[in-house]
């Protein structure tokens, strides 16, 4: 695999990882500062909650991606789900920011050999394929319900970050690098 495909997967992984983190500043450059916070019910997460267990994610998954275990014995996933009344929008941007540094610096760093080495995720073994599969698939989840939320949020104000609605003939005939 190292020979042929793992070059080009490990290149559509990095396109894919650097798209979800422009959509998810595309949905949070339309946010106020308040909306960060909302909650649309008891049990739902509000966009800082959800930026806070990712940054906490990334962080644990990509340190030292290839030599630890992807769950780090100084994570407390619970406490991601926790915030401040002095939590601020710098701080939750800040999160998102070293979170994605350290996933685009693990997998930017990654050869086609290292596609099939075996990493651990909880103690359980993954391919490097597999364990970035399966943060592509949960930041992917996350980051949809940061950007249902936004468009909820911000309603008629909402900025399409993909073909606007009823816009689709008009791409067929002009498409851009937008979905």
């Amino acid at each position: 695999m190292a020979d042929d495909i793992a070059p080009h997967y490990l290149d559509e992984a990095r396109r894919q990882m650097r798209g979800y983190k422009r959509l998810g500043e595309g949905a949070m450059a339309q946010l106020q500062d308040q909306d960060f916070f909302v909650t649309l019910g008891p049990e739902s997460n509000s966009v800082a909650i959800l930026v806070k267990h990712l940054a906490g994610n990334m962080r644990s998954r990509f340190t030292d991606f290839l030599t630890t275990d992807g769950e780090k014995p100084d994570r407390f996933r619970d406490q991601e789900f926790e915030l401040t009344a002095a939590t601020t929008r710098a701080e939750v941007m800040q999160w998102w920011e070293d979170g994605w540094e350290r996933v685009l610096a693990a997998i930017g760093s990654l050869q086609p050999e290292d596609v099939m080495r075996t990493v651990t995720i909880r103690g359980e073994p993954h391919t490097v394929l597999q364990a970035i599969n399966r943060q592509i698939a949960h930041y992917a989840h996350h980051i949809g319900q940061m950007l249902f939320l936004a468009k909820h949020l911000r309603s008629s104000e909402w900025k399409s970050l993909s073909i606007p609605r009823g816009k689709s003939e008009q791409y067929k005939t002009a498409p851009s690098k937008s979905e």
